[in-house]
């Protein structure tokens, strides 16, 4: 079958989310041909290029989100009026407040003001299509304008009515480059027309291509969530000191445009409960909610984690990225309380800090260390030591990740907020027992196999620690235990095998439906059998298929054939 991959900010690009995983997805299933369909982040991004694509990939079509020319479209009197109140639908949906919480919890019903949202958006997609576009009708002070006059509305919210024109103007820069996608060229017959499938590899922007796909050609959707867009849209927006009403309105519009995707979506894979959980809030159904570890390469820990026996006993490792949401204060508090029970403990910081604020979030932590561990000597003739010590991967002292987790026999994990924790599993491959926070993902991934703690708690931490270090049988147990279940649920095979399965059952539940078409342009029944839905090329020389999606009433005539691909003789189905 043909999927389309849609990915905002990272693959087939160098750097960016979810890379590493779409790239495993997309080499495992080269039964399938793969479109892929990528909205980049940043010119840094583009400049840097893309990672080497399999031969299953044939075709790459990318556009930016942080940035776009003005389309140069000038709009007639009615498109003008389409467009006025089909934002002017959407801004009183964003002024009624947030979706999470108001539909019954994983029920899947739709409310009123989701109702309001999604016609809305259809909406100005179709005229996006009719009209070549909507940059430049997204920058008008017609957008604001609409968008003013659905704050000061009776039924807006407190905090929506609050707003100024400076807020106006903010939120409506926010809506012009998150309603981008709309205005793209990607979804008629010879691009996500033509698929059987769109699978976005997040929610948000990058879900956003599969909705219109959808909406003008019927092309079921799948949506893969390892993280929750709308929960990292909430904790960004604590942060930047925006006020309090262009952080109501834009937690409405990103709250209600998950609730479309989920709504929208045949099927909804979540990496973890916790990830689940936030979907279900969003008013995603249970029904379509289908949880699919992300797959990692055990590989490369294969021979530390079949040689447990090699760790230092006294050594505790911490991996990771250097950033306060780590709290590596609370880690180095509880080492003190270590040290108390287990003087010749030594802790390996093993990590690097990506920005101006985790710089100084690291150099914090060095001087807390140099502060609470002076440097120790055992003689008077011996030169003074730190038992804490902070590393990055690639130095002499740790080459190589597995060479990390192999230095120490137990490995912490002291976060505050966390999705899921790759560190925590890598341990787990690596056969080590761990104490880790009970934060997002945690437990779920632990499965007993390890100590879990409350978060900012240093004495439960450092409790937890002098327990596996005083009993080397129990952590041997507990990794054993832990690259067990590793090993079953967290590798890269399962993780396409899944997906693999997933597919068909979506395309065979789902399947695009077009109208089939001779040389002489006369339908055929039955022409296109079941089996075309199965990886192969069944369809015959000599039929044109027609992709019937859009509003038809606004382009007065059908959609374009498509010829399909001749089939060379004797292949059959791949």
């Amino acid at each position: 079958m043909r999927i389309g991959l849609l990915t905002e900010g990272g693959y087939p690009y160098v750097s960016g989310d979810a890379r590493l995983w779409c790239d495993r997805l997309v080499r495992g299933l080269g039964g399938h041909e793969f479109d892929i369909y990528a909205l980049s982040r940043s010119e840094r991004q583009e400049d840097e290029g893309w990672i080497e694509l399999p031969p299953q990939v044939s075709r790459v079509r990318t556009a930016p989100l942080w940035t776009a020319e003005d389309d140069g479209v000038v709009y007639g009197r009615r498109a003008r009026r389409r467009f006025a109140e089909a934002y002017g639908e959407l801004a009183t949906a964003l002024c009624a407040g947030s979706d999470a919480g108001n539909a019954s919890e994983g029920s899947g019903a739709p409310t009123a003001e989701a109702d309001r949202f999604g016609s809305a958006l259809y909406g100005l997609a179709d005229l996006a299509r009719d009209e070549g576009g909507l940059v430049g009708a997204l920058r008008s002070e017609a957008a604001v304008g609409a968008l003013e006059r659905a704050c000061r509305a009776p039924s807006a919210q407190g905090a929506a009515r609050e707003a100024r024109v400076p807020d106006l103007l903010t939120v409506a820069a926010h809506l012009e480059r998150a309603l981008r996608p709309l205005s793209l060229d990607w979804y008629e017959d010879d691009g996500l027309g033509s698929v059987d499938l769109c699978h976005a590899a997040a929610g948000g922007p990058a879900a956003l291509p599969g909705l219109l796909a959808h909406h003008f050609s019927g092309v079921p959707l799948l949506v893969t969530e390892y993280g929750v867009p709308l929960r990292a849209h909430y904790l960004a927006s604590g942060a930047d000191g925006s006020a309090p009403a262009v952080r109501s309105l834009l937690a409405a519009f990103h709250g209600r445009l998950a609730s479309e995707v989920y709504r929208r979506a045949v099927l909804v894979t979540p990496g973890n409960t916790h990830t689940r959980r936030w979907q279900e809030r969003c008013g995603a159904d249970r029904e379509k909610l289908r949880t699919v570890y992300p797959g990692m390469d055990a590989s490369h820990f294969a021979e530390i984690g079949e040689s447990p026996e090699t760790a230092d006993p006294d050594t505790l490792i911490w991996v990771g990225r250097i950033e306060p949401a780590k709290d590596l204060v609370s880690l180095l508090h509880a080492f003190a309380e270590i040290r108390k029970e287990e003087p010749k403990t030594r802790l390996r910081i093993i990590g690097a800090a990506a920005g101006a604020e985790s710089e100084a979030y690291l150099g914090h932590c060095r001087a807390l260390a140099a502060q609470l561990f002076p440097d120790e000597a055992e003689g008077v003739h011996a030169v003074g030591d730190n038992p804490v010590s902070f590393e990055e991967i690639g130095g002499p002292e740790a080459p190589t990740l597995a060479e990390a987790y192999a230095a120490g026999a137990v490995v912490v994990l002291s976060s505050v907020v966390e999705g899921f924790p790759i560190s925590l599993v890598e341990a787990m491959f690596c056969a080590r027992a761990t104490v880790s926070t009970d934060v997002g993902a945690v437990v779920e991934i632990i499965g007993g196999t390890g100590l879990v703690v409350p978060p900012r708690n240093p004495r439960a931490l450092a409790e937890a620690c002098v327990a596996l270090l005083q009993d080397p049988a129990r952590r041997e147990r507990l990794g054993s235990a832990a690259r067990a279940r590793a090993l079953e649920l967290f590798t890269v095979e399962q993780n396409i095998a899944a997906f693999h399965g997933i597919y068909l059952e979506v395309v065979s539940r789902c399947p695009v439906r077009r109208v089939v078409l001779d040389d002489t342009g006369e339908p055929l029944p039955f022409a296109v059998p079941a089996e075309a839905h199965v990886p192969g090329r069944w369809t015959q020389a000599g039929i044109r298929v027609v992709a019937r999606g859009g509003p038809s009433w606004a382009t007065g005539r059908a959609s374009a054939p498509v010829q399909a691909t001749p089939v060379p003789a004797g292949e059959g189905a791949r």
